[in-house]
């Protein structure tokens, strides 16, 4: 398992590798690319629930193929009709993709700005709203559950605004719906003169959803060459279901991930340079949702400044996207190797090589949950945080007031706890702007610096439906790090008793609420009304 043809090769820690190798041939043996091909559910478990009807994914967007010309004359209605902006409202699997391919390709001349929302934050809700002229938008509500309160709330912020900007009773246009047949946002849809619902298939489960109509319907929409990334996921796809196991890109990530974590190395760390530098934000759902269950897991590290060797622990297992004609990250990455990690490194040809990655990283996924031992289609410690948030929405109701929120912890407290193959995760719900990701590395960067951990970072609430399964369910190695602000200015939610800022704020309790019943080792620490100079502060206390 040291070279391949398929424009990838691992290198750095022989023992590490050899046990990659050893564990490409047992997966062999015991015929995993058979079975998943075939469709077998016992790779994962002897009760087909949750697996049987969520391995769609296996498709590679095939089902779309037959509407591509539809799809087509649909986006060229929508710039002849003069929109300026194409906005997407969801939460998790239905937006990460999406945001991935938006940031990577960026804005396509002569093609609509696509935006994603998925911050129940009310700053980062008013940010969307100023820079976009509500009648000349078209919004994409999306859910495959169709329930999804961050969602919904969205859609009614929004769908006030088209109809104060459109009188004349035709706003309903200036939206679209993606979900499953039967659900409450496709009743929505019908009922309220959506211009169309687009049902996708219920055999694809919201994380595996990047190549159906919920990736590929925003970036056609965004000018994206929708055929091109279909025909990548194909070749890969046919790659990974074939005959060759040593042929098989997804089948040899899926063992160096599951073998990596068997071995101790569970801190699955991406680097991925310009133009792909935000896929992590995708993989990081895959990993975290997929496989941090039952105690047992891997830790997706996306967006981690990238340091000499010796900020590393033993935990770790790199993972080099490389985009061909990109080579500054080169010294880096064979320094890492040199100093004995084991490195995988991935050549993808352009941004298009972005369709055969959703599907290698899907597969290989799958491949490591069975090594793992774990079921990676369903999601059993998510609905805790979602459960306490909605409690706590009930004492507002009650009360007029959320409960007090946790007091202010210190830091460096916090990081003196930690051990060996621990990690830091940072989960600030503020606004998300340039300068607050660069100080949230620069945190990071201090960390690893002083401590030798792994570091994560997901604003809340998206990461609520992305690490936050890994973080309840998975290896209690996690110190968590909540970051708030001192106020927010309110942001109504029409037909809701209320709004933005209370929805975030009880969406951060609730999450808190659940890693403590859990024991987890957490603080919460308020950054004040200033945000860039309470993490300042932070940086200095590391």
């Amino acid at each position: 398992m040291s070279e391949s043809s398929a424009g990838e090769w691992l290198s750095g820690n022989p023992p590490a590798l050899e046990a990659a190798r050893l564990a490409l041939e047992d997966l062999a043996a015991r015929r995993i690319p058979e079975r998943i091909r075939e469709r077998d559910h016992t790779v994962w478990r002897p009760d087909p629930r949750e697996i049987s009807n969520r391995l769609g994914w296996l498709d590679a967007g095939d089902f779309l193929r037959p509407h591509l010309q539809d799809l087509n004359a649909f986006c060229a209605d929508i710039r002849s009709e003069g929109y300026r902006d194409v906005v997407l409202l969801g939460m998790g699997g239905s937006c990460l993709g999406p945001e991935v391919l938006r940031r990577s390709f960026g804005h396509v001349e002569g093609h609509p700005r696509l935006t994603v929302l998925d911050s129940t934050v009310p700053e980062q809700v008013s940010s969307v709203a100023a820079s976009i002229d509500p009648a000349k938008t078209l919004f994409i509500v999306s859910s495959k559950s169709g329930g999804t309160i961050e969602t919904l709330s969205y859609y009614r912020f929004f769908r006030e605004l088209v109809e104060a900007a459109i009188e004349d009773g035709t706003a309903g246009r200036n939206f679209v719906a993606i979900t499953d047949a039967g659900t409450p946002l496709e009743r929505l849809g019908n009922e309220t003169g959506f211009r169309r619902v687009f049902l996708n298939p219920e055999e694809i489960g919201g994380r595996y959803s990047v190549l159906s109509w919920f990736g590929m319907l925003p970036a056609a929409l965004a000018g994206i060459d929708v055929p091109r990334l279909l025909d990548s996921a194909a070749t890969m796809r046919d790659q990974c279901l074939g005959d060759d196991p040593e042929a098989n890109p997804g089948l040899r990530l899926g063992a160096l991930l599951g073998a990596m974590t068997l071995a101790g190395k569970d801190k699955a760390t991406l680097v991925t340079p310009p133009p792909i530098d935000s896929f992590g934000l995708w993989v990081e759902q895959m990993i975290a949702e997929s496989l941090g269950k039952e105690g047992r897991g891997i830790v997706p590290v996306a967006g981690e400044p990238l340091l000499a060797p010796e900020a590393y622990g033993n935990d770790r297992l790199f993972v080099y996207m490389r985009p061909v004609g990109s080579n500054d990250t080169d010294h880096a990455i064979d320094r890492l190797a040199s100093a004995g990690h084991p490195v995988m490194r991935i050549d993808i040809d352009d941004c298009h090589g972005l369709g055969s990655e959703f599907f290698r990283w899907e597969y290989a996924t799958a491949v490591a949950g069975s090594m793992l031992d774990v079921h990676p289609f369903d999601q059993p410690d998510v609905q805790g945080a979602k459960d306490n948030t909605d409690g706590l929405l009930e004492a507002f109701h009650r009360d007029g007031k959320l409960p007090d929120r946790a007091a202010s912890g210190s830091l460096t407290a916090l990081l003196q706890q930690a051990g060996p193959g621990d990690y830091l995760a940072i989960t600030p719900y503020i606004p998300m702007d340039e300068e607050t990701d660069s100080l949230i590395c620069d945190i990071r960067a201090r960390v690893m610096q002083k401590y030798w951990l792994a570091t994560t970072s997901g604003y809340g609430p998206r990461y609520l439906h992305s690490t936050g399964q890994l973080h309840k369910g998975g290896p209690g190695s996690g110190l968590f790090l909540q970051l708030t602000m001192g106020s927010h200015r309110e942001l109504s939610i029409p037909g809701q008793e209320y709004g933005f800022d209370v929805l975030a704020k009880a969406q951060a309790i609730g999450d808190y609420q659940a890693l403590s019943n859990l024991g987890r080792r957490l603080i919460t620490v308020d950054l004040g009304d200033d945000i860039k100079a309470g993490l300042r502060r932070l940086i200095d206390q590391v």
